[in-house]
């Protein structure tokens, strides 16, 4: 039975999204960080805090809990989706699909769980203001790009809903979408820098990136603390445990995908294995980088080992379905993304947590935060509003949820509301977590 999307505005009114204020009992932000850490590496943990104190946008990234709890409180339709969890801008890129082209789509699903639709497009939008902030921009061009992500994912949910269901399940944004996109941003030849270098990342670049020759073979580089080969843990004991927990992981691993892929994979020999510290709310989980090789050296494959545990919604919304949180994150980014890895498989280590596993580089390319402006987050509002709206139809019902929105600006000024409120709101975190990394109080 199709919901009626339009008569959902009596009791939800577009406009009371842009609520926002914390709520009486809203829990301490370090307390919630402090939390997660417990579970992570203890010796990683002062890597996170210093990645996540570079700047407001940086802390706003290993902030997904965080934003889980606010969220929880504000107005929500009862339309769910296949949610991300954490939908912010630098959670979007481009990669190759399995047929060799280029293609624009979510890239992080760590924290994916069927959740509101609402909760993914305010994580968004925030986003938006947040780098804008950053980038130094201007009130009123932050606002102006948190508008547009959000218009662009209403018209796009407005367009996917006339669609029929196959011609919706197999839409994309690839190769001549994206520059059609930067070219009416005046971002084309940036862009198209951007994806050929992007087309340059495979296993061979990593080959050259991440290994160097021994005893005529290659291992692993160190760079700790981004890169920590197992060979040189200090303890025996733990190198061993963490060999035998990849080594256990990926037979596991490899029961999970299909017999063709399967039968690729075992073209390949494991030689190297490291710990590899990622992103920034990543950073102190499990995180692995298997080298692997074919027919020799210089036809590499590297696989990227990443643990998986409870997405921050679940504190909120229904658990997982699934037994192996490895394979919540790989079915939940199946049904996000039109096209997937095709070695994206999940297993266990004998530690009992849980992993799931992908290439480490396949045409992996995003456009660099640090150095943004105003036409690139246009043009990344674009791509990532439209991207957002069809991961959205795909598990969703986007006839319901274009009816909601409906035709007007109405949605997304008010969400454009909340973005600067949210803003605000990460701001005073940020300074919190600042106060307490240097020993403050408030």
């Amino acid at each position: 039975m199709q919901t009626d999307g339009k008569a959902l505005r009596q009791r939800v009114p577009r406009g009371s999204h842009a609520e926002w204020s914390p709520t009486p009992d809203r829990a301490d932000p370090v307390v919630l960080l402090e939390q997660q850490d417990q579970d992570r590496l203890q010796w990683l943990v002062p890597e996170r805090h210093s990645r996540m104190l570079a700047s407001a946008f940086a802390f706003y990234r290993g902030a997904a809990r965080i934003m889980a709890a606010d969220l929880a409180a504000t107005p929500r339709t009862g339309l769910m989706v296949q949610a991300c969890g954490d939908a912010h801008i630098a959670n979007f890129g481009v990669f190759a699909s399995p047929e060799r082209q280029l293609v624009f789509d979510v890239n992080d699903f760590d924290e994916t769980l069927p959740g509101p639709w609402e909760w993914d497009v305010k994580r968004l939008a925030a986003s938006f203001t947040v780098a804008g902030r950053h980038a130094q921009l201007e009130p009123d061009e932050c606002r102006e790009v948190a508008e547009e992500v959000v218009r662009i994912y209403r018209q796009s949910m407005a367009s996917l809903a006339t669609k029929r269901t196959l011609d919706l399940w197999y839409t994309l944004l690839g190769y001549k979408d994206i520059l059609a996109a930067a070219k009416a941003d005046n971002r084309e030849r940036t862009t198209r820098e951007m994806i050929e270098k992007a087309e340059t990342r495979d296993s061979v670049d990593a080959l050259h990136r991440y290994a160097e020759k021994s005893d005529g073979g290659y291992r692993l580089k160190s760079e700790p603390p981004d890169l920590v080969p197992l060979r040189e843990l200090e303890s025996g004991e733990s190198r061993r445990e963490l060999e035998a927990l990849v080594r256990g992981s990926f037979e596991k691993y490899k029961r999970s995908l299909p017999d063709h892929c399967r039968r690729l994979l075992d073209r390949f020999a494991p030689v190297d294995a490291a710990l590899k510290v990622v992103g920034v709310g990543s950073v102190g989980t499990r995180c692995f980088i298997l080298m692997l090789k074919g027919r020799g050296f210089e036809d590499p494959l590297f696989l990227q080992i990443k643990e998986a545990s409870r997405s921050v919604l679940e504190e909120f919304l229904e658990p997982s379905r699934y037994p192996n949180h490895g394979q919540r994150v790989v079915e939940g980014q199946r049904l996000m993304q039109t096209v997937s890895d095709i070695f994206l498989g999940w297993g266990d280590g004998h530690d009992g947590i849980e992993y799931y596993w992908r290439q480490l580089r396949d045409w992996k390319g995003s456009a660099d935060l640090e150095e943004t402006n105003l036409n690139q987050l246009h043009l990344a509002a674009h791509l990532c509003g439209r991207t957002l709206a069809r991961a959205h139809a795909r598990s969703g019902e986007p006839a319901a949820i274009a009816a909601y929105l409906g035709s007007s600006a109405r949605f997304d000024r008010a969400i454009a509301d909340f973005a600067e409120r949210y803003a605000d709101q990460n701001e005073r975190d940020y300074r919190r977590f600042k106060e307490a990394a240097s020993g403050g109080s408030d």
